[in-house]
């Protein structure tokens, strides 16, 4: 399975393969998408629906691929903590001993 790096980096290329496709949709929804799409600056409803199924797909990519590692790594980024210290966080936590509910130490792995 891809990395999220490697995804991210695959659907950042410019000319990626498309494929045609049928979808059945509700004629309200599509005349919703049609009448949005220019007001959120996409040229018509198709990019506009690609977007939203990509936002979708990412969102749930990240969810079902993160560790809670990754969780707290992310969120650290955010309050502007600095790769470096986010790296040495991150290395020492993966060799740290973590207490378990009996009480004995379990050395946690990468």
């Amino acid at each position: 399975m891809k990395t999220m790096k490697e995804r991210m980096k695959l659907r950042m290329r410019k000319n990626r393969p498309m494929t045609v496709i049928s979808l059945r949709m509700p004629e309200d929804v599509l005349d919703e998408l049609k009448e949005i799409a220019p007001l959120l600056g996409y040229s018509g409803y198709q990019p506009l629906m690609r977007a939203y199924i990509g936002q979708g797909l990412r969102k749930d990519l990240s969810d079902l691929l993160s560790t809670p590692m990754d969780v707290i790594a992310e969120n650290l980024r955010k309050q502007g903590v600095s790769e470096e210290v986010i790296a040495v966080v991150m290395a020492d936590a993966q060799s740290t001993t973590v207490p378990t509910a009996a009480g004995d130490g379990v050395a946690t792995s990468a």
